[in-house]
C-alpha cells in the first residue's frame, strides 16, 4: 500500500516538472515512464526501427561515440542533442539528455534517463558563441577574413556549404556576385566550381537582393528546382545531394552589398525558422566589417584617382620610345606615393624621373603629386643642359621648405641625342633603387652598382648631390622603378635585385616587346606589399 502511494506522489511530481522519465532496456526497447515536458512530443521507434533513427543525422555519430563511451565506463551521460519530433517527423528539436547505466536481474545494462527541451538554451548559447566569433572579426581588405570567419562558425552545426559573395554594381542593372574566399565545406561534399563565376546569379539570388528578404528553398535530396538558379549552381547542388539552398542578403546602410548563400546536403533536414533567424543575425554581423571596408575602398579609390591624375602619359621624343606602368598595392586600405614622369625638354631631349613618397594614404598620394609637379616644372625651367643633382638639390629646398613629406626618394635623369644613334644619360640618385641598363648585345646590370646613392630627399638640410653618366645606343634599353618591385619583407635586397637582373635576361632572350617585359617583371599577385611604378626608355623608334 505504501508503494502505491509512493508511486502516485512520483508520478505527480514528475507530471509538474518539464522533463520526462524513460528507460531504455538492453535490447533496445524505449519506453516513456512519466512527466510532462517532452513525453508527447518526441517520436521513438516502433518494433522496426532503432532507437537511434530518432537523433538528427549529423548528431549520430559523436552521440553514438559518446553513448559507447558511457556503456564501457558505466558513467553517466549529460549531453544536448537533437531528437525528431513526433508530429513532424522532418524537425528535430534540442533535447537535454541524462541517463545512468544500471544493472537488471539478468546483469544485462540498462539505462535509466530523463529528456528535457532545451532549445531555447542551445539557442541562446549557439548565438552568443557565433556573434562573439563575428565581433572579433576586423576590417578585412579583401573581406576574406570577415567571409572565412562566417562560413567556419556556421559549417557544420547550422549548414554543410556556405558561401558568401560580395555584391558589385547596382541590382536590377550590371549587378554581379564574387566570392571572396568565403567557403565553408562540410567533409566530404564535392568541392564548389570556381568562384569567380556568378554560380548562384539567377533570377532566385536577384529577387533576394533587390527584396533585402532572406528565401529559403527546401527540396527532395539532389532535386533542386531548375528555375531561378543557374545552371552550374544546380549541377553541384545535385552532386551534394542538396535538401535546401538558403540565400540571405547583409544590408549595409539600405543597400544589400553581400549575399550568404548557405546549403543542406546528402539528406540532412533543412533550417527551420529559428535556424534561419540565427542565420540572418550570424550573417548580418558582418555588415560591421563590410562598411568599414567599403570606407577604405572608398578612401583608396579618391587616392587612386588622385594618384592616376599625375601619372600623364610619357611625352613622345622622336628616336626613343617610352613605356610605363603604375600598379597599386593590392592591400584594399594601401596607395602609396610613387610616380613617376617624362618631360620633353627639346627636340632630342627628355627629363625622365621616378620617385616614392613616404607612406601609404591619401596624404602620401597628395605629397606625391606635388612633389611630381614641383620637379616636373623645375626640369623644364632648367632645360637639357641642368645637371639632375642641382636640380634635386632645388626640388629638396624647396619641399622642406613647404613643409613637405618626411622622406622622398628618387631618380632624375636628363637623355640628350649626342649623335644619330648614341644618347647621353646624366643621373642624379636620391636613395632610389639603381637603374637597371639593359644594353643590345649584352647581359642586363645596374647603373653604377657599385656607388652608393645620395641621400634621400627631405632628410637634412644642404647635401651635396652627384651626377652619374653613361651612354646608351640604339636597342639599348634603360628601366626606371620604385622599391616595390625589388622589396619584401623578410628578404635581402641584394638577392632580390639579382633575380630581377636574371629575370630581365630571360626576358630579354625571349624577345618581348618593351611593355610586355616591363609587365612580367612584376611579382605574383600574392607577393606584392607595396605599390609599384615602372617606366622604361628604349633607344630607337621600335618597340
Amino acid at each position: 500500500m505504501n508503494q502505491e502511494r509512493l508511486l502516485r506522489h512520483y508520478a505527480a511530481l514528475m507530471s509538474a516538472v518539464p522533463q520526462s522519465v524513460w528507460v531504455l532496456s538492453a535490447d533496445g526497447v524505449v519506453t516513456l515512464l512519466a512527466g510532462s515536458g517532452m513525453r508527447e512530443r518526441l517520436w521513438h521507434p516502433d518494433s522496426g526501427t532503432s532507437w537511434m533513427d530518432a537523433v538528427h543525422p549529423k548528431d549520430r555519430d559523436w552521440f553514438r561515440r559518446a553513448w559507447r563511451r558511457t556503456a564501457e565506463e558505466r558513467s553517466p551521460l549529460d549531453t544536448i542533442v537533437r531528437v525528431r519530433l513526433k508530429d513532424a517527423p522532418d524537425r528535430f528539436r534540442h533535447i537535454k539528455i541524462i541517463a545512468v547505466p544500471v544493472l537488471d536481474e539478468d546483469g544485462d545494462t540498462e539505462w535509466v534517463g530523463t529528456a528535457a527541451d532545451a532549445e531555447d538554451h542551445w539557442r541562446i548559447r549557439m548565438r552568443e558563441k557565433l556573434l562573439a566569433r563575428m565581433a572579433a572579426v576586423p576590417a578585412a581588405h579583401d573581406l576574406s577574413e570577415a567571409f572565412l570567419t562566417t562560413a567556419a562558425a556556421v559549417v557544420p552545426e547550422l549548414a554543410d556549404a556556405v558561401a558568401v559573395f560580395h555584391v558589385r554594381g547596382e541590382p536590377g542593372g550590371a549587378a554581379s556576385l564574387t566570392s571572396t574566399e568565403g567557403v565553408g565545406l562540410a567533409p566530404g561534399l564535392p568541392s564548389l566550381y570556381p568562384l569567380d563565376r556568378d554560380i548562384l546569379w539567377g533570377a532566385t539570388p536577384r529577387q533576394v537582393i533587390e527584396s533585402q528578404e532572406a528565401r529559403l528553398l527546401t527540396f527532395p535530396p539532389g532535386e533542386p528546382p531548375e528555375d531561378g538558379l543557374s545552371k552550374v549552381s544546380v549541377r553541384w547542388l545535385r552532386r551534394a545531394g542538396a535538401t535546401s539552398v538558403a540565400l540571405l542578403p547583409v544590408v549595409v546602410d539600405g543597400r544589400a552589398v553581400a549575399l550568404a548563400t548557405t546549403t543542406t546536403c546528402r539528406g540532412n533536414p533543412p533550417p527551420d525558422e529559428a535556424d534561419l533567424n540565427l542565420l540572418q543575425d550570424v550573417f548580418q554581423q558582418m555588415s560591421g566589417p563590410l562598411r568599414r571596408t567599403m570606407e577604405l575602398q572608398r578612401i583608396r579609390d579618391r587616392a587612386l584617382a588622385l594618384q592616376q591624375s599625375f601619372l600623364s602619359p610619357p611625352s613622345a621624343v622622336d628616336g626613343v620610345s617610352i613605356t610605363a606602368l603604375y600598379h597599386p598595392a593590392d592591400s584594399a586600405a594601401e596607395v602609396g606615393g610613387d610616380w613617376y614622369d617624362a618631360v620633353r625638354l627639346s627636340a632630342d631631349s627628355l627629363a625622365l624621373s621616378i620617385g616614392d613618397i613616404a607612406g601609404h594614404d591619401l596624404e602620401a598620394a597628395a605629397a606625391m603629386g606635388r612633389v611630381n609637379s614641383l620637379l616636373r616644372g623645375l626640369a623644364y625651367d632648367s632645360g637639357p643642359a641642368a645637371s639632375p643633382a642641382a636640380t634635386l638639390s632645388r626640388l629638396d629646398r624647396i619641399v622642406q621648405a613647404l613643409d613637405g613629406p618626411s622622406m622622398v626618394t628618387a631618380v632624375h635623369a636628363v637623355i640628350r641625342r649626342v649623335a644619330p644613334h648614341i644618347w647621353r644619360v646624366t643621373l642624379s640618385n636620391a636613395g632610389h633603387p639603381p637603374p637597371l641598363l639593359i644594353p643590345r648585345d649584352a647581359p642586363p646590370r645596374y647603373l653604377h652598382d657599385l656607388t652608393a646613392p645620395d641621400p634621400p630627399l627631405c632628410v637634412t638640410d644642404g647635401l651635396p648631390r652627384t651626377d652619374l653618366h653613361t651612354v646608351i645606343r640604339e636597342g639599348d634599353t634603360l628601366v626606371f622603378y620604385t622599391d616595390g618591385l625589388v622589396e619584401a619583407p623578410g628578404t635581402d635586397i641584394g638577392d632580390n635585385l639579382r633575380r630581377l637582373r636574371e629575370h630581365t635576361e630571360a626576358l630579354v632572350r625571349a624577345r618581348v616587346p618593351l611593355a610586355t617585359l616591363i609587365r612580367r617583371l612584376l611579382p605574383p599577385a600574392q607577393n606584392r606589399r607595396d605599390d609599384i611604378a615602372v617606366i622604361a626608355l628604349k633607344a630607337g623608334a621600335g618597340p
